[in-house]
């Protein structure tokens, strides 16, 4: 069984009800990964720096194939959203071709200078990536303590997934080609911004109906209290996770922490 291992950091008995605690062995874990199975900077200096550098190539290969369509078209609308709102968004053309790529290109670039969690802007950066691991320019990294502890809740019948702003392609990707080696084997199901932002209560309730889990029985780990506070109110265990590279946490808050999934090892 999971250990409960409960440390919290400027709790009171009030608060540590009110984040429900893990007091019960969970029956699925849902994991995060930038932050939580993967160094921050694997994203931020790796994954992000290699859309840039390859977005205009891959949009010339490959923009104008029928499944490229319905992306391109989804980042359109995204574009009228933003510039309807007042953003300072690019410029944009649809003529010529050659300028509508550029374009469509700055946009891109405008998105991943804003942080944005759009879902074609996710699907268009899985797909980049799918040629780097392809061609064996990306390998995805892995804490030490991701494979173990995948393989412990595995034995112990605990299904894990994923819920991350990156498309399932993407995660899929970084889980097959891993430091670690393949762990796709080892993980159940896999969830991005089309179930719900990672920052909406709904979204945790959409997942635990979908693998048909009770949420008070799913545990999720991250390392964003945006993220805790929103699998909180939709009645989910948590774990605030504290790793190398990780952005400073504030020192007044009531969740458990864990700095390595053996925390969460079998009693």
């Amino acid at each position: 069984m999971l250990r409960p291992g409960i440390r919290v950091i400027g709790a009171t008995d009030a608060d540590v009800n009110e984040h429900r605690e893990v007091t019960a062995r969970p029956r699925a874990v849902l994991l995060d990964i930038e932050g939580t199975t993967t160094p921050l900077a694997f994203v931020t200096h790796v994954l992000f720096p290699y859309v840039r550098q390859h977005l205009r190539s891959h949009l010339d290969s490959h923009a104008h194939a029928p499944e490229y369509h319905a992306l391109i078209t989804r980042l359109g609308e995204e574009y009228l959203v933003a510039r309807r709102s007042g953003e300072p968004t690019p410029a944009r053309t649809e003529e010529p071709d050659t300028v509508r790529l550029t374009t469509i290109v700055a946009f891109v670039e405008w998105l991943m200078d804003q942080d944005r969690k759009l879902t074609p802007l996710k699907e268009l950066q899985g797909k980049i990536w799918e040629d780097g691991y392809a061609r064996g320019d990306l390998v995805g990294q892995v804490f030490a303590d991701v494979r173990p502890a995948l393989e412990r809740w595995r034995s112990q019948r605990v299904q894990v997934g994923i819920f991350s702003s990156g498309s399932v392609l993407a995660q899929q990707l970084l889980f097959r080609y891993s430091s670690a080696g393949d762990l796709t084997s080892l993980l159940s199901w896999y969830f991005d911004t089309n179930v719900g932002a990672k920052v909406d209560p709904e979204s945790y309730r959409r997942i635990a109906r979908t693998i048909d889990v009770p949420p008070e029985s799913v545990l999720f780990l991250s390392d964003a209290m945006r993220e805790l506070e929103a699998a909180t109110q939709a009645g989910l265990q948590v774990r605030l996770v504290i790793r190398p590279g990780n952005l400073p946490v504030q020192t007044s808050h009531s969740y458990a922490t864990i700095s390595s999934l053996d925390e969460l090892s079998a009693a």
